[in-house]
């Protein structure tokens, strides 16, 4: 696909257009660049509303924190946004495509041991309150995080270090 952005705006529907979807409708898209990879983020924010959570997974590498920058800068932040790999959850002032001021909370699960402990960073709340959730290395608590919408960063399977294929999946019929 040479276009991420046109092509998965053309095959995502927004999650008010979808009501009534099935879970499980997966999507592939190709980004040959990290620039690409933030245009996938980018449109995949503008379907977001406060009380989203958004799953990231792939391996070591695989451009789950590229892909979380994009999402963030999509929503307005400004400040740099790195892996909250040792805070495990780091908040950002933004705003969602329509204006509203929206918490962008990133979180990284890599660190945990303990299924326990996913409960106690209270996910639900934050995005109850006004906030949209991205969670890197979230597959492994995903069925505790209710409806999401699953985002899967592979390498591609050339020589390119760049270029990446992004998985996206809803989870729940509001997606």
């Amino acid at each position: 696909l040479e276009d991420p952005l046109i092509t998965l705006y053309g095959s995502m529907p927004s999650p008010s257009a979808s009501a009534g979807a099935r879970p499980g409708r997966t999507r592939r898209v190709v980004a040959p660049t990290v620039a690409a990879t933030h245009a996938v983020a980018d449109a995949l924010a503008a379907f977001c509303r406060a009380g989203d959570v958004v799953v990231l997974a792939g391996e070591m590498g695989a451009g789950k924190t590229a892909f979380a920058q994009g999402f963030g800068h999509s929503l307005g932040v400004t400040e740099p946004i790195t892996s909250p790999t040792f805070t495990l959850v780091q908040t950002y002032r933004g705003a969602d495509h329509n204006g509203r001021r929206v918490d962008f909370h990133h979180a990284d699960l890599y660190r945990l041991d303990q299924l326990a402990e996913v409960a106690e960073l209270a996910f639900g709340e934050l995005a109850e309150f006004g906030g949209i959730v991205v969670v890197e290395w979230g597959d492994v608590v995903a069925a505790t995080l209710g409806e999401h919408l699953s985002v899967r960063l592979e390498r591609a399977d050339d020589d390119d270090d760049d270029r990446r294929v992004i998985i996206v999946e809803p989870a729940g019929p509001t997606w």
